[in-house]
C-alpha cells in the first residue's frame, strides 16, 4: 500500500446536461477551476450510446485487453471517482459507473465517453497539499495512481 495525506479544499456541486461527455466535462470543469484533485461522486443518466470499459478480457494476463461495452438504452446510473494529474500536469478522471435499467446492471469506467441522458449531478470535492499523480506503469500499460507523487 501506498499512500499521503490531503486536505480538504473547496466543495463544488455541478449539473452536467444533456449531451455532455462526463469525462471531457469533468476535465475541462477541473482545468477551468484550478482543481488538480478531487473526489467525485455522481448520480443521474447515461444516454444510449455511452462508452463503458467493463473489464479486461483476461482478469490475469500479460497482455491487458479492455473490454467496452456500448449502452443500448438510457440508463440510470450512480457512480464515484478520482481526480489526479497526470505526468503533464493534466488531471484526469478515474470514474466507474453503475448503470442500471430494469433488472440489468452494467459497471464499468468511464474513460470511453458516457454521454449525459438530461442531467447528471456530480458532487467535486477538491482535495489539496496531496503529491498524488497518475503516472505510467510499464507492468499494466496504465496510468496508475501514485499517491506519494514517486514512481
Amino acid at each position: 500500500m501506498k499512500y499521503s495525506e490531503a486536505k480538504p479544499g473547496r466543495i463544488f456541486v455541478l449539473r452536467l446536461e444533456d449531451g455532455d461527455i462526463l469525462h471531457e466535462s469533468i476535465e475541462a470543469f477541473a482545468q477551468e477551476q484550478g482543481i488538480d484533485s478531487a473526489a467525485l461522486i455522481a448520480v443521474g443518466g447515461a444516454d444510449i450510446g455511452s462508452k463503458l470499459v467493463v473489464g479486461p478480457e483476461q482478469g490475469r494476463s500479460q497482455i491487458i485487453i479492455p473490454m467496452e461495452r456500448v449502452l443500448g438504452n438510457v440508463r440510470e446510473v450512480t457512480g464515484a471517482g478520482t481526480l489526479f494529474p497526470d505526468a503533464n500536469g493534466q488531471p484526469i478522471l478515474h470514474m466507474h459507473l453503475a448503470c442500471g435499467r430494469e433488472e440489468e446492471t452494467t459497471t464499468g469506467c468511464v474513460r470511453r465517453g458516457v454521454k449525459v441522458w438530461h442531467v447528471l449531478e456530480v458532487i467535486v470535492w477538491e482535495l489539496t497539499q496531496t503529491p498524488g499523480r497518475r503516472l505510467p506503469d510499464p507492468a499494466t500499460g496504465f496510468d496508475l495512481l501514485q499517491p506519494t507523487g514517486e514512481m
